[in-house]
């Protein structure tokens, strides 16, 4: 018989060597997310080298748009696959491809070459952070969630602002190449930590995905995305025709591709309504900054890239701030704040389209403050509520959600404000930059009376989250 010392001794040895391995999981996950944010932020300096080498001018937004609609349209597809085959064998799939298309995308020899490796890029990074999030979510209790995942929010943050210096030093000093081949050692050590230190998460389930509603709703939201990217508007109308298909075979299907059990709840349902509204009046008004600074207050390339990093530092100070207030403060309660910010200053931006820029600069940290506030908290809610076996599918369908309506507002702001306007600037864009203020004023509001439905809850303990 094993004294008793001894068994507490060898139980609290291997508890410690769990929480080691939690730990240095976590760490290989999060470098996961630092090197998808890098890329987006990294490449985006090198693309004017790019198409200039490959003599690609005229395919300029085909690079990006690939990468958008693959990124996008398969996250769902990986966080439903998570909550049946198992979390770590597919982000170890996803990485795998992502690291294959950085490789290919360094290797291009023409845009036809690129612009496909930027599509398998893409697939492998709509992995990446879904999949990543949700494993967080089984790891961690609600409280200690929050706190890890501010610490996603703070890398993200990081990489924003360190990846266009980088992406420019690497253009210049070595080749454009370099800005893809740069993710390699990353990518390579998350891999390897994961793989090592992650133990298999999410029950292996005998459900088999409903493959006619996932191709449908993967063809849509394709269509849709494209369509929005292209300015294709049969696309468009195609899109949204066959996603209400999608929607109707769902609902009839015991496994569907949507958490359409969790949707039942009000919790997610309006998780995914605030992500797509607020993803649409933040990204929607954001794309345009860099123009407005430009085309209206007469300031340089420089100050054009370096007005959208207040609002990537207010977004990334308020996601940790939240996570402390979440000890003290229902998770309902800090969205609604964060709502509630953001409504005041769409407000206070109609006002300001011929204000200095550096009002402008300060109205845009508390946009992303606002973002902050509410689109941690929204997860980490539905999260917690999330349906048994659903995890990896809402966690997946929140971050669609605010990625497609991110898509939909750059391409509404743009209508509003007037092909003619962003190309010759001045009056007519601040004019029509005052209409964009206006719709995206609306779109928070509206979200903001949905949070005003959520139940505040204080923060409890939840279940015992699985090892590592």
């Amino acid at each position: 018989m094993t004294p008793p010392t001894t068994a507490a001794a060898s139980s609290s040895s291997n508890q410690a060597a769990l929480d080691r391995a939690r730990k240095l999981a976590t760490v290989g996950l999060i470098l996961g997310v630092f090197l998808n944010a890098l890329e987006s932020s990294v490449v985006a300096s090198a693309m004017p080298s790019v198409i200039q080498d490959l003599r690609g001018q005229a395919l300029y937004a085909l690079p990006f748009a690939a990468y958008l609609l693959t990124s996008t349209v398969s996250s769902p597809l990986w966080g439903r696959g998570s909550d049946i085959v198992g979390r770590k064998k597919l982000y170890l799939a996803g990485m795998a491809l992502f690291l294959l298309g950085s490789v290919l995308c360094g290797a291009a020899q023409n845009m036809g070459w690129l612009i496909g490796a930027r599509a398998l890029q893409g697939l492998g990074a709509g992995a990446l952070l879904s999949i990543a999030l949700t494993i967080v979510g089984e790891l961690y209790t609600l409280e200690q969630r929050g706190r890890v995942q501010a610490f996603f929010s703070g890398v993200w943050g990081i990489s924003g602002l360190v990846g266009p210096l980088l992406g420019g030093w690497l253009t210049e000093t070595w080749s454009w190449r370099w800005t893809f081949f740069v993710s390699l050692p990353f990518g390579v050590a998350a891999f390897w930590m994961v793989a090592r230190y992650l133990r298999q998460s999410g029950e292996r389930r005998e459900a088999k995905l409903d493959w006619g509603g996932a191709a449908l709703f993967t063809a849509g939201s394709g269509m849709l995305i494209w369509g929005l990217e292209l300015k294709q508007w049969w696309a468009v109308g195609a899109g949204i025709l066959i996603l209400a298909g999608a929607l109707w075979v769902e609902s009839r299907h015991s496994a569907p591709l949507l958490p359409m059990s969790s949707l039942n709840d009000r919790v997610p349902r309006v998780a995914f309504a605030g992500n797509l509204l607020a993803g649409a009046a933040y990204f929607g008004v954001i794309a345009y900054l860099p123009l407005y600074a430009q085309g209206v207050t007469g300031r340089g390339a420089t100050a054009a890239g370096a007005i959208l990093t207040p609002a990537l530092v207010g977004w990334t100070l308020a996601s940790i701030l939240a996570a402390q207030l979440m000890r003290r403060i229902p998770l309902a309660r800090i969205s609604q704040l964060g709502f509630a910010v953001l409504v005041v200053v769409f407000a206070a931006l109609t006002f300001t389209v011929h204000s200095p820029l550096w009002v402008t600069s300060v109205l845009g940290f508390v946009v992303g403050s606002g973002m902050g506030f509410s689109m941690l908290t929204l997860l980490l809610s539905a999260q917690g509520a999330a349906g048994k076996g659903e995890l990896g599918a809402v966690t997946s369908g929140v971050l669609f959600a605010r990625q497609m309506g991110g898509a939909l507002g750059v391409t509404v702001m743009a209508l509003l404000i007037g092909e003619a306007a962003i190309e010759n600037g001045g009056a007519a864009l601040a004019e029509g930059l005052r209409s964009a203020y206006f719709l995206a004023l609306g779109l928070v509001a509206v979200a903001f009376v949905f949070t005003l439905t959520l139940r505040a809850r204080s923060v409890v303990e939840q279940s015992t989250p699985t090892a590592p």
